[in-house]
């Protein structure tokens, strides 16, 4: 079953190739979503797929890249918005 979920990741998450990292790996994954900056420094990040795979995507966002430091993420079940089906896309 196909779920959504929103993530914000903290620390330092911007200007690492976090976003980068992270479409990689979630395109790997066959998830569909995307990422991007917030204003305030943290990353956005919606998911859109299987359990397993959503699971496997938190794992991956609480690495994160080598330059990465993740100090926080909050996650939070959404309606899956049918407009960021159909890929993992780096958004602006």
């Amino acid at each position: 079953m196909v779920q959504a979920r929103l993530y914000r990741v903290s620390g330092r998450v911007q200007g690492v190739g976090f976003r980068w990292f992270v479409r990689r790996e979630a395109a790997a994954l066959e998830l569909e979503g995307y990422i991007k900056n917030l204003h305030d420094g943290r990353v956005e990040v919606l998911g859109i797929g299987t359990e397993d795979k959503l699971t496997s995507l938190k794992a991956l966002l609480e690495r994160g890249p080598s330059g990465a430091r993740v100090e926080n993420i909050t996650e939070e079940e959404t309606a899956v918005p049918r407009r960021y089906l159909g890929g993992f896309s780096i958004a602006h």
